[in-house]
């Protein structure tokens, strides 16, 4: 019954996740629910959100909704973000790490009303400030904290003016590259619980897939709205769990 419930929460979570980011919203606490070690449930998250993200990139970049050419700086900025952000994250408390959260996620809420980006543009995505600083500065957050790093990169594609479903798998290969190397750790410090792991990637290459589709038919002008009630759940779950 453990292995079908890891399954369904993959699958629903990275489903989820494609579309809005926020997938961690309800995986980790979900498998803690379970009853599975903290180190674990995050190792798990890390080694299935790594297989899951790159299988929607590569179903876009397969389907030409997206080119590796043009998004392939993505992974060393994206890792190298993570890198730092780990290495500030020993520098600072938990308290610290939490208000930040909520202070980068409220921005990014408030910004989302204030921001002309609607996902409908054509734009191609290009190296530039803003590209690099973005997607550098969210590496950061990621390597600091990490829950609702995929939805604020869903904010910096919407003001890059980048059509959604091409934002999708720009989203889906920075993810894979940021936790590429979590990953990696988790496996060499014996963190992973393997059968456990495997359902839940299973269940999250499946989300994937249904994400991707998804994605597909999602009319652009409720992708903000979708973005705002991810936002608003990031932010309260990390309130709740910061009193706790």
């Amino acid at each position: 019954m453990e292995y079908l419930s890891l399954f369904f929460i993959g699958a629903i979570a990275t489903t989820i996740g494609t579309l809005a980011g926020g997938g961690g919203l309800i995986s980790l606490p979900a498998m803690l629910l379970l009853g599975i070690p903290i180190h674990s449930a995050i190792g798990a998250n890390k080694v299935s959100n790594t297989v899951s993200s790159f299988s929607s990139f590569f179903i876009l970049m397969k389907q030409k909704k997206i080119s590796f050419r043009e998004s392939f700086w993505i992974i060393p900025v994206s890792l190298v973000g993570g890198v730092t952000g780990g290495f500030i994250a020993t520098k600072l408390s938990e308290e610290h790490l939490y208000i930040m959260a909520i202070v980068l996620l409220s921005f990014a809420f408030i910004t989302s009303f204030i921001g002309k980006g609607n996902f409908a543009g054509e734009e191609r995505l290009k190296i530039n400030k803003v590209s690099i600083l973005g997607l550098y500065g969210i590496g950061i957050y990621d390597g600091l904290f990490g829950p609702g790093q995929g939805t604020l990169m869903f904010y910096l594609f919407g003001y890059m003016e980048i059509a959604y479903i091409r934002a999708v798998g720009y989203v889906r290969l920075a993810t894979f590259s940021s936790c590429f190397g979590a990953a990696l750790t988790y496996i060499a410090a014996g963190k992973i619980i393997w059968p456990l792991t495997i359902m839940l990637m299973l269940g999250s290459i499946t989300g994937a897939q249904m994400g991707v589709r998804f994605a597909e038919k999602l009319n652009p002008k409720f992708v903000k709205p979708l973005l705002r009630i991810v936002t608003v759940a990031l932010i309260i779950q990390i309130i709740i769990e910061n009193a706790n």
